[in-house]
């Protein structure tokens, strides 16, 4: 006899089709069979040594978070209600160009202080691991939900060329293209960047397209942070999908939003520069997160020579007060490519978290002044995260009705007033831009969030309710999901999400976190 049935839901299967009713039976981490309205059949329903009745409750595969920064939440924190709460059962790691494989002792080091307000710095975590294929395997130790992985193409950078504004020799390019087949020979799915933050910033497009090349021929995809958001942000996206015209290869645009005043209601240029490249035959993808307010650190804002050299470097620039004078200068009135090209507005940046104790007032509080950043940056050595008030809603709903459109949460779990997009994310899609603006339908929008991200990932067995795939699944009830997470209560769990499943096993019942760790890394399927 099988496991589990779970009995008269609302299936709604990823497909984009009207949803149905049905009994669906899962064993050994399949979904094993499907039996459509079996109440009203009169044949002999489906039995299981576990029944779950799920009346009043849509069924649906789990969520794919295309944009996660929990590369050391998953390990550090075994219950991760974070994203199990929300029906997340797969994220997708290494983003924004910065990540901790492959890296060398040196790298390693550098990468941690440099990405402190992301994930930490580490203090907690035994680095076991070097190369992508040893994370991943550590990974598969067990955690609360699947992972997948890009190769940071600013780590490799990193590793390869170190932290100088310079171009690649053409054996450290040689180097970064044997680190990136290595990485995806190992199990990456593909590889990312971080365009406005260093060292990734650095590189060309002609170094960028020369290891967009080596992913393709591994099946995967590029994924960037472009190089603006702001102002010249059309051009950064256009820039991106010539690249990777050039190169052959896959584009998934991360956070794919239209920020600043500069872009207030250009949703549709975008859009319109996407359509003609799918048009032509371009295979593209994008993510969003269901809020306005962007998230990142605050040392990111600064820059690019300011930030040249790393760490140690930058924080000696900001000591000295002449160079800080020049920073000031470039953030306030010219418009610092760390900033997207736009005047720093310092009423826009909130203080969502810092590591020094002694700086905890600032938290929740806006930003006055570049001296007020200073002090932050040098007494709390670089690691305070910010939110940053720069979006438009007419932008985001616009985005996430286009057929590429998928979910991501982009969420950084650290400090004490984080964004909510990191526990609210795929509730607040369900319950305010379906149920409560009509923005997507149902079915639409959990497209978004299963099948599609899963063909963007070449995952045969996933992102469907489907007879043979893994029952990675997610009960919620349509009337009810809405995000508990606030900008005033962010760490708060939805509502309307009973019950979450990975490979069959229950990581949420009931509303509350179970002890299972059934997620493990998700490997890039061979070509």
């Amino acid at each position: 006899m099988e496991e589990l049935v779970i009995r008269d839901a609302d299936v709604v299967d990823g497909s984009g089709a009207p949803w149905y009713r049905a009994d669906v039976v899962v064993d050994s981490g399949r979904i094993v069979s499907i039996v459509k309205e079996a109440a009203d059949a009169g044949c002999q329903r489906p039995k299981a040594r576990r029944e779950l009745d799920a009346e009043g409750l849509v069924l649906s595969p789990g969520f794919i978070d295309m944009h996660a920064h929990s590369d050391l939440a998953l390990l550090r924190d075994p219950d991760h209600s974070a994203k199990a709460a929300q029906g997340v059962t797969l994220e997708v790691l290494g983003q924004d160009g910065l990540s901790y494989a492959p890296v060398d002792d040196r790298t390693l080091e550098e990468v941690r202080r440099a990405v402190t307000g992301w994930n930490g710095h580490g203090d907690d975590i035994d680095f076991d691991w070097r190369t992508v294929g040893e994370y991943l395997d550590r990974l598969d130790r067990g955690i609360a939900v699947n992972a997948a992985y890009l190769i940071p193409q600013g780590t490799v950078r990193a590793l390869a060329v170190g932290w100088e504004d310079r171009a690649a020799t053409p054996e450290e390019l040689d180097r970064m293209r044997r680190l990136v087949a290595e990485g995806m020979e190992q199990g990456a799915v593909g590889m990312s960047s971080g365009l406005t933050y260093t060292p990734g910033m650095y590189a060309e497009d002609a170094e960028l397209t020369e290891l967009c090349r080596v992913v393709a021929h591994y099946g995967g995809y590029y994924c960037p942070h472009h190089r603006s958001y702001g102002a010249g942000a059309l051009e950064a996206y256009a820039e991106m999908v010539a690249l990777t015209r050039e190169a052959g290869c896959s584009l998934h645009l991360a956070h794919a939003t239209m920020n600043f005043g500069v872009n207030e209601g250009r949703a549709p240029e975008l859009l319109a520069l996407l359509d003609e490249a799918l048009a032509a035959g371009a295979d593209i993808s994008l993510d969003t997160y269901p809020y306005t307010p962007g998230c990142t650190t605050l040392v990111a804002l600064l820059p690019g020579w300011a930030s040249e050299g790393g760490p140690e470097a930058i924080l000696e620039r900001l000591a000295d007060d002449e160079t800080s004078e020049r920073i000031r200068h470039h953030l306030e009135v010219i418009g610092s490519d760390g900033c997207h090209g736009v005047p720093v507005e310092w009423d826009t940046i909130e203080i969502a978290g810092v590591t020094d104790p002694a700086l905890t007032e600032y938290v929740g509080r806006r930003l006055d002044g570049w001296t007020t950043a200073r002090h932050l940056l040098l007494t709390d050595r670089l690691a305070p995260t910010i939110l940053q008030h720069v979006g438009h809603e007419e932008n985001v709903r616009t985005i996430m009705r286009h057929r590429v459109h998928t979910g991501g949460s982009d969420g950084i779990l650290q400090g004490a007033k984080p964004h909510p997009r990191a526990y609210g994310t795929f509730p607040r899609y369900l319950g305010t831009y379906v149920r409560e603006l009509g923005v997507l339908s149902l079915e639409e929008c959990v497209a978004h969030l299963t099948s599609r991200p899963a063909s963007r990932l070449r995952l045969p067995d996933r992102g469907l309710v489907k007879e043979g795939y893994r029952a990675d699944l997610v009960l919620f009830d349509p009337k009810t999901v809405t995000p508990g997470s606030t900008f005033e209560n962010p760490r708060r769990l939805p509502t309307g999400i009973p019950h979450v499943l990975i490979d069959g096993k229950f990581v949420i019942e009931d509303g509350e976190r179970t002890e299972v760790l059934a997620g493990r890394a998700v490997r890039n399927s061979p070509m």
